[in-house]
């Protein structure tokens, strides 16, 4: 009998604790998102930009959970078509059309290192991604640097002129995302 009313009391002391934070917990979604590509090649450096994404996640308290952003990899443009294509042939788009992060939170302000899951070209590997995010209202921008090596996704650095240019590993990837619940 005594442990039956302890389980009950239990119960209702989490019920009590965790509803009010569970009730609060809201759906957020971009309203734009900037996502810029620098890279090298033995010519010059370039860049792609895209402003095309799919960013979702839920506030709960301090944290946003279940963040997940999504770009189709051809969304992202440079200042040339032929670039484009070549980047299009290096990540496998036809077959692997986005690119994928995952993390299960970030801060709702402030900033710190995220740990999350980047898939490119059907290629997902763990990331660490320093961000800083900035609360206004029921608004967040949200802004983060990667670096990574294209190697590590298995895509092959793209090359022009019958390999004669060649395009460097390293990538950095600068992305800010404007959302709001």
């Amino acid at each position: 009998m005594k442990t039956t009313k302890n389980l009950i009391s239990l119960a209702l002391l989490l019920g009590v604790t965790l509803l009010p934070q569970l009730s609060y917990a809201q759906k957020i979604t971009q309203k734009s998102t900037n996502v810029k590509i620098n890279g090298t090649s033995t010519l010059h450096d370039w860049n792609m930009t895209s402003t095309q994404s799919n960013f979702t996640g839920t506030i709960s308290g301090n944290i946003i959970t279940d963040v997940r952003f999504v770009m189709k990899a051809e969304s992202l443009k440079s200042k040339e078509n032929a670039m484009d294509k070549n980047a299009y042939k290096a990540l496998q788009t036809s077959k692997y059309p986005e690119l994928i992060f995952t993390t299960a939170s970030l801060p709702a302000s402030g900033t710190a290192s995220i740990t999350g899951n980047l898939t490119i070209a059907n290629v997902t590997k763990t990331v660490k991604i320093p961000v800083t995010v900035t609360k206004t209202g029921a608004s967040y921008s949200i802004k983060g640097n990667a670096k990574i090596k294209m190697s590590t996704f298995g895509v092959k650095a793209p090359t022009f002129m019958m390999g004669t240019i060649k395009t460097g590993d390293d990538l950095s990837i600068d992305i800010t995302i404007n959302a709001a619940n």
